[in-house]
């Protein structure tokens, strides 16, 4: 990719997605034709999506080039880690260099490697100093980003921050400031059951965290619900 392309095609991208937002489609038209641009723009990206808040306030995946991406996302909600998670709630941009040996979210990494991702670039998409959500890219080589594409993707964020942000309601900062803060509290309860876990199995994190993952899918109930029980030490068969 020549120096001067990105900043190119950048500026196609946002001249077709700029009407997009008057459209029906809106928010969650403009996310998909943004995780489309994001895979092409971004050199050995072989998937990409971007996280927003919905109608009820639950961060979700609203636009995704499919498959792994969409996968590897619901995860990391399930779980309350992972890249995507940390660069919305900080605003700095994660990126991963091989989810075989990053240690930050042992129990999505290791999950991700088992579905083929091993490298992830995540960026938070910010407009006017509140993070609405974040852009990510996958990759299925290690070492697939530098600060190349992270500064490739940052300006797509950048932009796109603009965009969406005027297509949300005016109400989403605030769901977006709940939002958080319920995933801060969400996040405290599965790592005080995580630790329960291991004190009472005498594991180490990951082992716990994937007891948790596993007996939430058993049960069909969400990763905290999961961590509640634990942490009133409620008989359970599969913990």
């Amino acid at each position: 990719m020549e120096t001067e392309s990105p900043m190119a095609e950048l500026s196609m991208v946002f001249a077709r997605l700029s009407g997009m937002l008057l459209s029906e489609d809106g928010a969650a038209g403009a996310a998909r034709r943004l995780a489309e641009a994001a895979c092409v723009l971004v050199d050995g990206a072989t998937g990409a999506g971007v996280s927003l808040l919905d109608e009820a306030g639950r961060r979700r995946t609203t636009g995704s080039t499919g498959g792994s991406v969409d996968a590897a996302d619901a995860l990391q909600y399930e779980l309350g880690e992972g890249p995507c998670l940390s660069a919305w709630a900080t605003g700095v941009a994660q990126r991963v260099e091989d989810t075989t040996e990053d240690r930050r979210w042992p129990a999505w990494s290791a999950a991700a490697a088992g579905a083929g991702i091993r490298a992830v670039l995540s960026v938070p998409l910010v407009r006017q100093d509140r993070a609405l959500g974040a852009m990510k890219v996958y990759a299925a080589a290690p070492h697939a980003f530098t600060a190349r594409e992270e500064q490739v993707l940052g300006l797509l964020a950048e932009a796109a921050a603009t965009l969406l942000g005027s297509a949300l309601a005016p109400e989403a900062p605030n769901r977006l400031s709940a939002s958080l803060r319920a995933a801060l509290a969400d996040r405290r309860a599965v790592d005080l059951a995580t630790g329960m876990l291991m004190e009472r199995h005498g594991t180490d994190a990951q082992s716990a965290r994937i007891t948790l993952l596993h007996a939430s899918r058993a049960l069909d109930l969400p990763m905290t619900r999961i961590a509640s029980r634990v942490l009133e030490r409620a008989p359970d068969p599969e913990l």
